[in-house]
This record gives structure tokens, C-alpha cells and sequence, in this order.
């Protein structure tokens, strides 16, 4: 009898669709992939349509709207492990910016018929919602943490995914420190790994992509980049990007309201 392979689903919520695409740019892995899974949803990949429930899911984007604050619900019910991928679904993403503002102020001046948006005033992260097995970061993900994280509850062990800031991957290949070097303000100290160093190793900054690193000290930095001739109002914005709304990179950035 053969074997029968676990069942894979992949849902969007609000997002970009990249980091469902860093499942795709995987390649020939994606072969392994699907000889180890039955991709039974994957709306991005293939028009087959198979119902749950799923023994893993995948779920990249963040809670936006009514409908997908009710559908996540109804993903979670029918899923044995479910695993957020990407920095909207684990902390709100770029879209997260409006939980700031007054969102109908946005959609007043973005929109010729505000009328035909239905909204939520905050995007959130799935964990927000319900409970969430296992939270990859970046924007987007590392394709080989991805093949970890699946390899990792296929086989019933804990994924190794890096904890440690951005820093040492940039030490690890030899990429000289912007800060030291030029000055330049940089959110590699306080995120989390990921990227392998992607814009210290072009001569940037980095912006946070992975969003905190395990114990991220956002104030120190913050001291450090005033001190490189950083203002407060430009190292607010370092701070509200794509992890805008992750815990340690928001209290850090409401720290600096009152300056900018």
C-alpha cells in the first residue's frame, strides 16, 4: 500500500504574495517538497482545490479585514500544525503602519469610492487571532528556514532557525560594519537573522527585515544612532517599516513620539 504523503495548504492573507513565491524559488527543492507533501491548496502554484483539512499550513499575510478575521478561524480548525510565514503574518507587515493613524483618513485620500472598502482599523498578526504553531520572519522568508521549518515537522523536531542578530551573519562573512566604518544607521544589532546581511554586505544600513532578534536592545541602538548624528524623528522611521508593529520595535518607536 503506498504510503499516504501529509497534506500541505498554503492561504493568503493581506500581503504581497513573496513570501509564498520564496516557496516556489525554491526550485528543485520544491521536487523534494512535493515527493514528501501533497500540496492540496496552493492558490499562487496550482488551481487544484482540495478541502481540509491539512496536516500543515502555511499562512502568509496579516488579519485586515472582517473576512479574513472570520476565515483564519476556520484555517485554524482545520489544520494540525500551522505555521505563520513572513513579517505580515508574524507581526502586521508594512500594512501594520495604519494601526498609527486614523485609517478612514487614509482611505479618504487614497481611494476615488472609500465607500467600496471594508476594512479593519489595525492589520495584526495571525497569532493575534489564533494560536500559531511555529513563526518564521522575514520580509520576505529565507527560502532554506522555510525548508528547515517543513523538514523540521515532518520529522517532529523543533526547527533551527537562528535567534541571534543580523550581526553575526555579517561577521560570519567577513562584510564590514557600516556604523563603524561610516556612520551609517543600522537596525542590524536588534533583528533578527535571516537575510545574510543582504544590505550591510551592498554598503546600507540594515531595515529590519527579520524583524527583534531574541533580546533586542532597541534603546542602546537608539542611543547609538543620536550619537552617529541620527535625529530622533529619522530613527522613528528606522523603527516603523515592514515590523512596524512587532512588540520591541513599536514600544521603541512610541518611546520617540514625543521627540519627533
Amino acid at each position: 500500500m503506498a504510503r499516504t504523503r501529509p497534506r500541505l495548504g498554503v492561504f493568503k492573507f493581506s500581503s504581497c504574495d513573496g513570501c509564498q513565491l520564496s516557496l516556489l524559488d525554491c526550485e528543485l527543492e520544491l521536487l523534494a517538497v512535493t515527493e514528501a507533501v501533497e500540496i492540496a491548496y496552493f492558490l499562487e502554484a496550482t488551481r487544484k482545490d482540495m478541502k481540509g483539512p491539512f496536516d500543515i499550513t502555511l499562512v502568509e499575510g496579516s488579519v485586515t479585514t472582517p473576512h479574513e478575521a472570520e476565515l483564519i478561524h476556520k484555517v485554524r480548525k482545520s489544520t494540525g500544525t500551522l505555521i505563520t510565514i513572513g513579517a505580515c503574518a508574524t507581526s502586521g507587515g508594512i500594512q501594520a503602519l495604519k494601526n498609527f493613524k486614523d485609517v478612514k483618513d487614509f482611505i479618504d485620500k487614497v481611494y476615488a469610492h472609500p465607500e467600496y472598502i471594508e476594512t479593519l482599523a489595525t492589520a495584526t498578526p495571525i497569532a493575534d487571532h489564533v494560536t500559531v504553531d511555529f513563526e518564521l520572519r522575514g520580509c520576505p522568508i529565507n527560502k532554506h528556514q522555510l525548508l528547515e521549518v517543513i523538514n523540521a515537522t515532518l520529522n517532529g523536531r523543533k526547527p533551527v532557525v537562528p535567534k541571534h542578530s543580523e550581526c553575526i551573519e555579517c561577521k560570519s562573512r567577513g562584510t564590514v560594519c557600516v556604523m563603524v566604518a561610516k556612520g551609517e544607521a543600522c537596525l542590524g544589532p536588534v533583528t533578527q537573522a535571516g537575510c545574510g546581511g543582504l544590505c550591510p554586505a551592498s554598503h546600507r544600513g540594515c531595515f529590519g527585515c527579520f524583524g527583534p532578534m531574541e533580546t533586542p536592545n532597541t534603546a542602546a541602538l537608539s542611543e547609538r544612532l543620536k550619537a552617529l548624528g541620527s535625529a530622533p524623528r529619522d530613527i522613528h522611521r528606522l523603527f516603523q517599516t515592514f515590523n512596524a508593529n512587532a512588540p520591541a520595535f513599536r514600544q521603541q518607536a512610541e518611546s520617540l513620539e514625543d521627540r519627533v
